[in-house]
């Protein structure tokens, strides 16, 4: 009994968004993140309404810590994809964010409790010394390091449609 108590405390929990798929990909973007969570997964696809023909998913998922970065790596292979992946964290291994989108690649982010990005103390520190006294060279490193070229390119196919529920994984109130 202690060791599945000791189990499901470790348990991860975790959304996977396929923002975007075309359709002829979805039976292998669902066996190939089947395979990174141990079993069969089927997606309830849905138009994305941004671009006629792909289709989009939300899928809540629950494995071992760990278990969003193989999602991820899983996915990254295709290059048509856009999603998201995220990791809730749990006592002992901190929460995780992955964005991928065609043109810009995959982004990794921890997150904190509350789902903030956290950004390393040492990234910081590097944009200072890369920006030196220039303002805008900051702010440009410091976006960087916040995902926001993700962000953006992300965020027309987080709306989905009016009718669809979306969940916010960056904006506040």
């Amino acid at each position: 009994m202690a060791e599945k108590v000791s189990r499901a405390v470790r348990a991860a929990r975790g959304v996977l968004f396929v923002h975007s798929s075309p359709k002829a990909l979805c039976p292998h973007v669902e066996w190939a993140a089947g395979r990174a969570l141990g079993s069969a997964v089927n997606f309830d696809w849905a138009d994305q309404p941004v671009y006629r023909g792909l289709m989009r998913a939300e899928f809540y998922w629950e494995g071992p810590p760990g278990t969003g970065a193989k999602l991820a790596s899983a996915l990254r292979g295709w290059e048509q994809l856009r999603f998201e992946v995220s990791e809730d964290p749990t006592p002992g291994s901190d929460g995780a964010r992955w964005m991928h989108t065609p043109e810009l690649g995959v982004f990794f982010a921890q997150t904190d409790t509350a789902g903030n990005m956290v950004v390393p103390e040492d990234r910081i520190r590097y944009a200072m010394e890369l920006a030196g006294l220039d303002a805008v060279e900051l702010h440009r490193e410091l976006r960087l390091a916040l995902g926001q070229a993700w962000d953006d390119e992300l965020e027309p196919f987080r709306h989905a449609s009016d009718f669809a529920p979306v969940v916010w994984l960056h904006q506040v109130g």
